[in-house]
């Protein structure tokens, strides 16, 4: 019971205190307005290129902003509390680690869910361009599995934190790597060789293809494998940011680093 209660009542006091909600239009904004204006711009420079359609920037473009929550929000509720120096308190608490860690990243995986909804839904309207109304909610699930992938990096990324400082650049990196890496707007089929096996163990690639073929009326049988390919990759890099936190916390003790801000 009591990592239960660490899980979601931990996670959510967490989440709280990273976007002070005490003033909503800290997070607000960022919410609305940056999917739609990524989405804007590149749809529009697709447009003037003659490649692509509005749909197709549109679905990529809002999942590759679902790993602005997934990343940063992940990485700065480990560093957030370095900088706040409280880490070392929770650190030294007897809550088991995996509650603990992945309680802050169910809000994260939420925030980033409606992130992305809220920019393909404001695509759609802004650039008239249509999904199928039978199609939307299997376009949620394949989104929610791509957020989930996205926090599981923003796990990893939180784990160096433990040692390391500069927890927004690398998330900066990481981020410009997605968006050229998973086919957010050329697809992996037209990237070099190289780009596209990389892309395809990284997050949002293979959620961001399944959910273009649902929105074009795919059912799930033919999406059922790409789904799971990212369910997988979204494990692997939460398993990989769980022994991460272990080992730079062993590093963190031994370098006396925790304290450093």
């Amino acid at each position: 019971m009591t990592s239960v209660r660490i899980f979601f009542i931990g996670g959510l006091m967490s989440f709280r205190a990273l976007f002070n909600w005490m003033n909503p239009w800290i997070f607000v904004p960022t919410t609305l307005l940056g999917p739609i204006t990524q989405i804007l711009l590149f749809a529009y420079v697709g447009r003037a290129a003659g490649v692509g359609d509005d749909e197709f920037f549109i679905i990529g473009n809002a999942l590759n902003y679902a790993a602005i929550p997934g990343m940063f929000a992940m990485t700065f509720t480990i560093g957030g509390e370095r900088f706040a120096q409280t880490l070392g308190l929770v650190l030294v608490s007897p809550a088991r680690r995996i509650p603990l860690f992945l309680g802050r990243a169910l809000p994260v995986i939420v925030n980033g869910w409606g992130t992305a909804m809220i920019g393909i839904v404001s695509g759609v309207w802004l650039l008239d361009a249509h999904i199928p109304a039978g199609s939307w909610p299997l376009v949620c699930l394949v989104v929610a599995v791509g957020c989930m992938a996205t926090a599981g990096i923003g796990l990893v990324m939180g784990a160096v934190n433990l040692v390391y400082r500069d927890g927004a650049t690398l998330g900066n990196v990481v981020f410009l790597v997605l968006l050229i890496f998973t086919g957010t707007n050329v697809a992996l089929d037209d990237l070099p060789h190289w780009m596209a096996a990389i892309g395809r163990f990284l997050p949002l690639s293979h959620a961001i293809e399944a959910s273009r073929m649902v929105a074009d009326g795919a059912s799930w049988g033919a999406v059922q494998g790409l789904v799971g390919r990212e369910l997988l990759i979204g494990v692997v890099y939460v398993a990989v940011g769980l022994v991460a936190i272990r080992w730079f916390e062993h590093l963190s003790r031994t370098g006396a680093t925790l304290d450093r801000i």
